[in-house]
């Protein structure tokens, strides 16, 4: 690998490439130091962290911020704003006509596309940096107590965010990678330093005998190895469904014949089923958060039953269940988003215009079918391995009350990210005649 990255080096533009982005996440580092103006970082750290305690459901969206959230920096809205609008577009994608029609023509359709996003990035960062700038005011965590400085802080946030959705476009135009997906790669490693320091000091120095310590560590490091490797198959899992293209004459010259297939990726929907169903599970405990109100009774149960932090507790069991909503929601979001993005009919129908046939299938209607239920059972197969990504460092968390706020949707995020920008730097070495980063 270092000899690889090595050879990455001396081509100069790839170089050139790499240190930009190394230059453009210093850049996001520091800006995550610099607190927003107006507010008690003081006051609001304290109640994020008592929150975090009790209902766990702000851990990920801290993590997903790289800590920006809970200190409350300039960038604590990070990029969360820019994905849920680039997530609504696509959902909308199906319910406009105009938006599909401009999704097919091309770049420059592709172009408008990313100018709404862009447009929507700014709206919903508004609307929630507005709703945080009035949370601050009743909840007296503003340093001065008025309505300008729920401005400061509404406009602050909006800039922000703004700026990181810049940042991730230049590192578009002259990095490596997606800008979008390194920034959050980014925000999560940031803070997985600070995890594994208090997994160390829990289980391996805070152990109470030396065999005690190397076994606690012996697990950890097994359950990490796991999780990447089976990651990485997961990821890189596909179903090549074979093509044949019919022979045609044109001329003098014979054309077609050739054969090719479909890959139908196991984990076609990534990461969006997990964080689908995280933030619907999650919306109680926030709701409660922000209210400030305690849940008892029936409502209270309710909302440990869908609490991550309270599944696989052997002291208190009955709560595990909410992991069998927990899957269910997985498996309806992989069907749900890749019903959007994986069109058999479309595909039936340009094979069909393209003279290629799957063979023993007849062409049109058939071969949608065949298409159709053929994806039904990887994206099944997917999601039973999403599920497991996502649950087994949630087992590892209730039984032995480890609290990471990195987990399985994170790791899919980084290891996804890496993968994709080894296989581009890849490519542009085998340009210039360099081994890539993947190949032997």
């Amino acid at each position: 690998m270092l000899s690889k990255l090595r050879d990455a080096f001396k081509v100069p533009e790839i170089r050139k490439r790499i240190l930009f982005v190394l230059l453009i996440l210093a850049v996001i580092r520091l800006a995550a130091q610099i607190p927003t103006p107006g507010v008690n970082t003081a006051l609001f750290t304290s109640w994020f962290e008592q929150q975090t305690a009790e209902m766990g459901a702000m851990g990920f969206l801290n993590a997903m911020t790289g800590g920006s959230f809970s200190t409350m920096s300039i960038i604590a809205l990070s990029i969360t704003p820019y994905i849920t609008a680039s997530i609504i577009i696509q959902l909308l994608t199906i319910a406009i006509p105009k938006l599909e029609e401009m999704q097919k023509e091309g770049e420059e359709g592709r172009k408008k596309m990313r100018a709404i996003t862009r447009y929507l990035n700014i709206g919903l960062s508004l609307i929630e940096g507005l709703a945080m700038g009035i949370g601050f005011y009743r909840s007296n965590y503003l340093t001065e107590r008025s309505w300008t400085s729920v401005l400061v802080v509404m406009i602050t946030l909006t800039a922000g965010s703004a700026f990181l959705m810049w940042l991730g476009e230049r590192i578009n135009v002259k990095g490596v990678g997606n800008g979008i997906s390194i920034i959050l790669m980014i925000n999560i490693l940031s803070g997985i330093p600070a995890d594994m320091a208090g997994l160390y000091t829990r289980f391996v120095s805070g152990s109470s005998n030396i065999v005690t310590a190397v076994l606690a560590a012996i697990v950890i490091i097994a359950i990490i190895l796991f999780m990447v490797v089976f990651i990485v198959i997961l990821d890189g899992g596909e179903r090549r469904i074979p093509v044949q293209y019919s022979r045609k004459v044109v001329g003098r010259q014979q054309t077609g014949g050739n054969t090719s297939s479909i890959p139908l990726k196991v984990n076609t929907a990534g990461v969006i089923p997990v964080i689908f169903a995280s933030s619907l599970l999650s919306i109680p405990s926030l709701i409660i958060s922000m209210t400030g109100s305690t849940p008892t009774g029936f409502w209270g149960h309710v909302v440990k039953l869908l609490s991550q932090r309270y599944w696989f507790n052997p002291a208190e069991p009955i709560y595990t269940f909410g992991v069998l909503i927990y899957i269910a929601l997985l498996i309806f979001f992989a069907y749900f988003y890749t019903s959007i993005t994986f069109n058999p009919t479309e595909i039936a129908d340009n094979l069909k215009k393209n003279g290629g046939f799957v063979p023993g299938i007849r062409p049109g209607r058939p071969t949608a079918d065949h298409l159709s239920g053929i994806s039904k059972g990887v994206i099944f197969i997917g999601a039973i391995g999403l599920a497991i990504v996502a649950i087994v460092p949630i087992i590892f968390s209730g039984l032995f009350s480890a609290s990471v706020s990195f987990g399985g949707t994170s790791l899919i995020i980084i290891i996804g990210v890496i993968l994709e920008t080894m296989k581009q730097i890849e490519s542009m070495m085998v340009v210039r005649h360099y081994q890539g980063f993947l190949g032997e």
